[in-house]
């Protein structure tokens, strides 16, 4: 952890009244209006935030990361109770609403700042995700997902978070983000808040 930044370890685990924590990762599955709508229905996460992490620029824009040219990826940080939800069933979750066996895309999403990745805060989530790319390997599934140290995260635009709750029926959001909320109800109905049911 001693490479992780400041920024992205302050709030690493947050301790709550009643003597549960919060983790906190950071994955990237393509854009970032998808993978926050998959995380945001999901029983003890807490928060959802997009972003940007992983580039070389300082408080990079949307408009510079879609340059590709800053080495961001768009992710989002998502907060969860671990008593709750385990950080296996978020990998497990976010490797099945997501490809990430194609370098650099996501559908018709291409560039590096649509990259699979996965920002881990704690020893043990690192572990947690070798072992679930392990098995996808194992079953002839070969993940190109990165799997680094937490670098700084920063929060994208206020128009993009919670964007598909807003706007659901804007034709991107209408067209790529209800097969993920399908194939989320279809395996993973057990982990759903009672409000996505």
């Amino acid at each position: 952890m001693d490479d992780m930044d400041s920024t992205a370890t302050e709030s690493l685990t947050t301790e709550l009244p009643a003597g549960k924590a919060l983790g906190t990762i950071y994955l990237g599955g393509g854009c970032f209006w998808c993978t926050e709508a998959v995380f945001s229905g999901l029983k003890g996460v807490e928060s959802v935030v997009s972003g940007y992490a992983g580039g070389h620029t300082l408080n990079p824009t949307y408009d510079d990361i879609c340059s590709s040219d800053t080495g961001h990826a768009e992710v989002i940080q998502v907060r969860y109770d671990e008593q709750q939800i385990s950080t296996a069933t978020l990998l497990k979750i976010f490797f099945a609403t997501h490809d990430p066996t194609t370098l650099n895309r996501q559908g018709n999403d291409i560039g590096t700042q649509y990259r699979s990745v996965i920002f881990y805060t704690t020893p043990e989530q690192q572990a947690c995700a070798e072992q679930i790319m392990a098995e996808l390997r194992s079953s002839g599934v070969t993940p190109v997902t990165q799997l680094k140290p937490a670098p700084v995260f920063y929060p994208a635009e206020a128009y993009h978070q919670q964007f598909y709750a807003r706007n659901p029926f804007q034709g991107y959001c209408n067209a790529v983000i209800p097969p993920k909320l399908n194939k989320l109800r279809l395996y993973f109905s057990e982990c759903l808040s009672d409000s996505r049911h």
